[in-house]
C-alpha cells in the first residue's frame, strides 16, 4: 500500500541539522528535476525580493520566507513529518505512533511537494515557500514540471499494492494515474454530516484524513484493494461509503458528525 500526502503551506523550520543533500532522498529518479527546481527557486529568491513574493504569491509581510528560500542550500533540515505542520499532521501526532507504526509509515506514505515531487517521512528536508500552483521562471508552471517525471517514481513506490490518493486537488494535478491502476485506486472524501446534510469542510477533511493514517499505520492493515481499504476503515470505526469504480479509480466517502 502506497498513501499519497499533501504537503502543508506552513512548515515548521529546523533550528539544527545537516543542510540539504539531494542525493539523500528518497526515489532518486527524481533527482533531477528536484535540482532544477531548487536552482531557479533559489535564484529567483536571491534576486528582486519584491518580483520573488508576487511570483511565490506572498504578502509584504512575508518577505523573510523569500530569505529562507535563498539560503535553502544551507539550510538545516529535518524529517519531512516534522517541516510539514497543519491539521493533517496534527492529526497524524507521528511524534506518538508506536515504533511499528512509525516503520508503517516510512514505508507506505508519500507525501507530495512542489519543491521536491515525492518524499517520504523520515527524508530530510528544509523549511521552503513553494506552492504547487506556481509557476517559477525558467521552469515554468511547477505542476507541468511534475507530471512529466511522477510517473515512474510514483510506480516504484507502489509496487503491486493499493494506491490510497489523500492529495488536495493542486497536488493531485501533478500525476493522477492511468486507467491500467484504476483497480488498484482509492480515493478518500471526507464528508461532515450535519442536520441531515453533508458537505466537505476543509478542517474536517484534513483532521480525519491524519486520524486515518495514523489509525491504519498503528494497526498494520494492509488492503489491496479499494474494497478492502473500506472495510478496513469500517473495522476502525468510520462510516464509509464506496463509489462505482472509474476509469481514475474507486471514491471511498467517509462521513463524520464531529471531530
Amino acid at each position: 500500500m502506497l498513501i499519497l500526502l499533501p504537503p502543508s503551506e506552513g512548515k515548521a523550520a529546523p533550528r539544527r541539522g545537516h543542510p540539504l543533500d539531494l542525493a539523500t532522498l528518497s526515489l532518486p529518479v527524481l533527482t533531477e528535476p528536484r535540482a532544477r527546481l531548487l536552482d531557479a527557486l533559489v535564484d529567483l529568491c536571491a534576486g528582486d525580493p519584491d518580483k520573488a513574493a508576487e511570483v511565490l504569491d506572498l504578502g509584504r509581510t512575508q518577505l523573510a520566507l523569500v530569505s529562507a528560500n535563498a539560503a535553502l542550500p544551507q539550510a538545516p533540515t529535518a524529517r519531512a513529518d516534522a517541516v510539514y505542520t497543519g491539521v493533517l499532521y496534527d492529526a497524524m501526532d507521528v511524534a506518538t505512533l508506536s515504533p511499528a507504526a512509525k516503520r508503517r509509515l516510512g514505508s507506505r506514505v508519500a507525501i507530495a511537494s512542489a519543491l521536491f515531487g515525492l518524499v517520504r517521512p523520515s527524508d530530510r528536508i528544509p523549511a521552503y515557500r513553494l506552492s504547487g500552483g506556481t509557476s517559477l521562471p525558467g521552469v515554468g508552471p511547477v505542476a507541468a514540471l511534475w507530471r512529466e517525471h511522477l510517473g515512474p517514481a510514483v510506480t516504484e513506490a507502489l509496487g503491486d499494492g493499493l494506491l490510497v490518493d489523500l492529495r488536495s486537488s493542486a497536488y493531485a494535478a501533478f500525476w493522477r494515474a492511468p486507467a491500467d491502476l484504476a483497480p488498484r485506486v482509492a480515493t478518500v472524501r471526507v464528508l461532515h454530516e450535519s442536520a441531515g446534510r453533508r458537505k466537505v469542510v476543509s478542517h474536517f477533511n484534513k483532521a480525519t484524513k491524519g486520524r486515518i493514517v495514523r489509525a491504519l499505520m498503528e494497526s498494520g492493515a494492509a488492503p489491496r484493494t479499494p474494497e478492502a481499504l473500506a472495510e478496513a476503515l469500517r473495522d476502525l470505526s468510520w462510516h464509509v461509503e464506496v463509489g462505482a469504480p472509474t476509469a481514475k479509480g474507486t471514491q471511498l466517502d467517509v462521513v463524520v458528525s464531529d471531530l
